[in-house]
């Protein structure tokens, strides 16, 4: 491999150790854990790559119309099966600790949730895309083999929200969802592989946002 991609796996590596510490020792407010989380998913990689100048971040960010079409197809089924999974399993699984966990580690609760779930729909979605599936795997795909960029940029994925969301769930329910976000992170890649921007991936985890914030309103007893 080049000498980017190693920079690149480190940078991806580093960063979300650095979150992991974050999450579950530090435990800040929501929102400056989110400032750290710009600082580190997108200002570090920008100087990298505007310190580089073979890396080209610019171009994850040109829109492609197929790209878009799939996406389009995508998000209504995927809230559905979300959502729809929820329903089935929420007596089956007890799901009453991720408000807890919520309130009592970075102070979302019921009076701030709906700002918390724009956020996490809209802007922070288009955060982890752009670091996990621009930078940690079509960039990482430039100077280093399409299978290793594949099965990393979904590892990191997936292990980055183990810190996050310790004590939501059983250890069951816990294994499954990091399954759900390793398979998770390899069907977004293979999405903006086919369209070579950020831009199919970004749309359809809104969409799966859209489905995890609905349920945390059920959670929550706003609706």
């Amino acid at each position: 491999m080049k000498k980017q991609a190693w920079i690149i796996i480190a940078i991806a590596v580093i960063c979300c150790g650095v979150m992991g510490v974050v999450d579950a020792i530090i435990q800040p407010q929501y929102w400056t854990k989110s400032a750290c989380k710009v600082a580190l998913f997108l200002i570090l990689p920008a100087l990298f790559a505007l310190c580089n100048k073979n890396v080209d971040i610019k171009s994850l960010f040109k829109p492609n119309k197929k790209g878009m079409k799939l996406a389009a197809f995508l998000c209504v089924p995927l809230y559905v099966l979300i959502l729809g999974a929820y329903l089935l399993l929420k007596d089956v699984f007890d799901f009453s600790a991720v408000t807890g966990a919520l309130t009592g580690n970075i102070g979302v609760n019921k009076n701030n949730f709906v700002f918390v779930a724009i956020y996490i729909s809209f802007v922070n979605s288009l955060l982890e895309e752009f670091f996990f599936r621009g930078f940690s795997f079509l960039t990482l795909k430039k100077y280093a083999p399409r299978k290793l960029t594949y099965i990393f940029s979904a590892l990191v994925f997936a292990l980055y929200h183990i810190a996050m969301m310790t004590g939501w769930f059983s250890i069951w329910v816990f294994a499954i969802a990091l399954l759900g976000l390793f398979l998770g992170g390899l069907i977004f890649n293979y999405l903006n592989e086919k369209s070579d921007n950020i831009y199919t991936s970004w749309f359809v985890h809104m969409s799966a946002n859209f489905a995890i914030n609905t349920i945390g309103f059920m959670l929550f007893g706003i609706i």
